[in-house]
C-alpha cells in the first residue's frame, strides 16, 4: 500500500513538472515570436536612403544597351521610385492584413506619400510631357501605365496592389526602352509649358500637407475659401471661423506621409534638374530648383525621438508636425516662384 502511495505522488509530480514545462515552453514561443514581430517591425521601418538621380539613368541605360537622351532621367527616377514601393524591405506594406504590418502605420503612410507623387509624375508624363500639344496623340505605354498606378493601394488580393503597380512599371520600362528606339520610338518634350503644369500639381500637394501639418495644434482659420472673387459661390455654408485640428491619431501618419512626399519629390526634381536644364537655364531659374530641393532635404533629417511629438508652438515638448510644415510651406513658396519664372517670356 505504502509502495503504491509512493508512485501515485511520483506520477503527480511528473504531471506537474510536465505542465509547468509545456506553460514555459509556450511562454517562451510567445515572448519568440513577439521579439521577431517587433524586430521585423523595426526593420521594415527604414527608409530608403536617397540615390543619385544621374548615377541611377545612367546604371539603367547600361544595363539596357541605351544611351541617355532627354526625359530618360525623369523616366528611369520615376520607375526607380515606384520600384522601390515594391522592392524596399517588407515590400508594399500599405494593403497587409498579416501582422506584423497591420499593426504598422508609419511606413504605411510613408508609402502613400511615395505613391501619391507616383500617381501625379505618371498623369504628367502622360498628359504633357510625352505630348507635343494638346491634339497629339497620347503614348500607348503611358497610357496603361498612369492607370496602373492609381490602383486601390488598399487591395490585398484579386488583384493584389502590387500586382498593379508592377503592371505599370512593366508599361514605364517600355516606354524608357522606346526613347531610344528609332523604329518604335517615344518622346519626351522638355518645354517650360509642360514643367508648368507639372509644377501646379506639386504646389497643390505641399499646401495641402502643410495645413493638415499645421491643423496638428488645431487654431482657429479664418474662412478664405471665396476671398478675391465677389460672385463666387460654394455648395455648402460654411462658418466665418473654422477650428481645423488633426486627431492625435492621425498626427503621425500626416507627418509621415509628408516625409515620404518629400522623398520622392527630391528624386523627381533632381531628375526634372538634369532634363529641363537648358529651360532653367535659359528662365535663370535653375537655383530657384536647387533651392526648393534643399528646402525638401531638411525633411528627412533624422528622427531622433522614438514617437512624433505634438507640443504646443512655444511649449516645452517639441511639434514635430510643425517643424515638418515649415520645410514644407518653404518647400512650396518656392514652386510657387518657379512657376512664375517659367510663365514668363
Amino acid at each position: 500500500m505504502a509502495l503504491d502511495g509512493v508512485r501515485e505522488w511520483m506520477k503527480t509530480g511528473v504531471q506537474v513538472v510536465t505542465g509547468k514545462t509545456k506553460s514555459k515552453v509556450l511562454i517562451a514561443l510567445v515572448v519568440l515570436v513577439l521579439l521577431l514581430m517587433i524586430g521585423l517591425s523595426i526593420y521594415w521601418s527604414i527608409e530608403p536612403n536617397e540615390f543619385s538621380v544621374r548615377a541611377n539613368a545612367e546604371q539603367m541605360a547600361r544595363a539596357r544597351g541605351q544611351t541617355v537622351v532627354p526625359g530618360y532621367t525623369t523616366t528611369a527616377t520615376l520607375y526607380r521610385v515606384a520600384d522601390t514601393l515594391l522592392t524596399k524591405p517588407g515590400g508594399f506594406l500599405h494593403n497587409d492584413i498579416m501582422p506584423p504590418s497591420v499593426f504598422m502605420d508609419n511606413m504605411p503612410n510613408w508609402e502613400l506619400g511615395v505613391l501619391t507623387q507616383v500617381r501625379d509624375m505618371a498623369r504628367a508624363m502622360r498628359r504633357d510631357f510625352s505630348r507635343s500639344q494638346s491634339q497629339s496623340k497620347e503614348d500607348p505605354n503611358l497610357a496603361i501605365a498612369e492607370p496602373q498606378f492609381n490602383f486601390d493601394a488598399n487591395s490585398w488580393m484579386l488583384p493584389a496592389s502590387e500586382t498593379e503597380y508592377q503592371r505599370g512599371l512593366d508599361r514605364l520600362n517600355s516606354y524608357l526602352l522606346r526613347l531610344t528606339d528609332s523604329k518604335n520610338p517615344a518622346y519626351f518634350y522638355a518645354r517650360a509649358d509642360n514643367l508648368t503644369r507639372w509644377l501646379a500639381d506639386v504646389s497643390a500637394r505641399l499646401g495641402s500637407l502643410s495645413q493638415r501639418l499645421s491643423a496638428s495644434v488645431g487654431k482657429p482659420r479664418l474662412n478664405t475659401n471665396l476671398a478675391g472673387e465677389p460672385e463666387a459661390t460654394q455648395s455648402a455654408q460654411a462658418d466665418k471661423v473654422l477650428i481645423v485640428k488633426t486627431p492625435w491619431s492621425q498626427i503621425d501618419d500626416v507627418f509621415y506621409e509628408a516625409r515620404g512626399t518629400s522623398w520622392a519629390l527630391i528624386e523627381l526634381l533632381s531628375a526634372i534638374e538634369v532634363d529641363f536644364n537648358n529651360v532653367l537655364r535659359k528662365k535663370n531659374a535653375l537655383v530657384s530648383l536647387q533651392q526648393i530641393i534643399r528646402e525638401l532635404q531638411g525633411t528627412q533629417d533624422t528622427i531622433w525621438s522614438p514617437m512624433i511629438l505634438n507640443g504646443s508652438g512655444f511649449g516645452i515638448l517639441a511639434n514635430h508636425s510643425l517643424v515638418m510644415a515649415n520645410y514644407i510651406s518653404r518647400a512650396n513658396a518656392g514652386v510657387i516662384d518657379l512657376r512664375r519664372l517659367l510663365e514668363k517670356g
